[in-house]
């Protein structure tokens, strides 16, 4: 892998890939008449201020802006398949957004510590392994979700784009031509995933959560959601830390868990896949070759 590249990102969508650089993002979509079509913007706000560069902090202001410009672009690609031009925006977005976040908190966060908290007060197991228990909970919890999700096509054409996306990135950090037959032979895993930041917070809640000791249910619940900032800020700065020193044999070894979640939420693309991911690549890199010229 060369060194010293942008760190450029992205995620799949419905038939398409969205491409995130440093201060543009764009989207390429496969229309049903099998037409290509790309949306594409400049990023500003949050992404250039100042907040965006404290360490722990820019990880939370980060990934909420993140997560709403990728709810946006989601419905935008929805609407691409439907051909409705509805708009998912100000207000009614974020709503959606925090509806999302707060079922996603429920099920992985709460609902390990509820079932875990009442098994405490029923039996007489040690608090530590009852934290243990609920950690385990929480990864079975995952697991089960991404795997289940994925069984359904419409997903499995999602993480199909999925692969597509990583293989994309992974062969501009290679210095490869990127055309569709030169991008198919790299792997569909990537280091920065989406994939690797959940685990790693979930992993690092076990850790965390297993060495707060015994609490009643009610102070158990109200300290997973008043950690979960804390969580993610701290799973933030650890990805972007081993970003920096991917080629170390350490490293490799102890990122190894992220790649392999990442199997299940990536599958080999086609190549019309891979050349709509390319699109939507080459479209956001000439807006950030465009500020760095100008």
């Amino acid at each position: 892998m060369k060194q010293n590249l942008p760190s450029y990102g992205g995620q799949a969508v419905i038939e398409g890939v969205l491409m995130r650089g440093k201060s543009s993002v764009a989207m390429a979509n496969r229309t049903p008449d099998e037409q290509i079509v790309v949306h594409k913007e400049k990023l500003g706000g949050i992404y250039t201020s100042k907040l965006a560069k404290i360490p722990f902090l820019r990880g939370l202001i980060v990934l909420w802006d993140s997560l709403g410009l990728g709810m946006r672009y989601l419905t935008m690609s929805a609407n691409v398949q439907t051909g409705e031009d509805e708009k998912l925006e100000g207000p009614m977005l974020y709503l959606t957004l925090a509806l999302s976040l707060a079922i996603g908190i429920g099920f992985f966060f709460l609902l390990p510590a509820l079932i875990s908290g009442l098994v405490a007060n029923y039996t007489t197991v040690s608090p530590w392994v009852i934290n243990l228990l609920e950690g385990v909970i929480r990864l079975v919890l995952l697991i089960a979700y991404i795997w289940g999700i994925g069984k359904m096509p419409d997903i499995a054409r999602v993480f199909m784009y999925h692969g597509a996306e990583h293989k994309t990135i992974n062969a501009f950090e290679d210095g490869a031509e990127l055309t569709p037959e030169n991008v198919k032979p790299y792997s569909v895993e990537h280091s920065r995933c989406g994939t690797s930041f959940i685990l790693t917070l979930v992993l690092l809640s076990i850790l965390i959560f297993s060495l707060m000791g015994p609490m009643p249910l009610h102070w158990r619940l109200l300290s997973r959601l008043l950690m979960i900032p804390v969580l993610a800020g701290i799973s933030y700065e650890y990805i972007r830390l081993l970003s920096k020193f991917m080629e170390s044999p350490f490293v490799k070894a102890i990122i190894k868990p992220n790649l392999a979640l990442q199997q299940l939420t990536t599958r080999e693309p086609t190549l019309e896949m891979l050349e709509v991911s390319i699109r939507a690549f080459n479209e956001m890199k000439a807006m950030e070759d465009e500020d760095i010229t100008a």
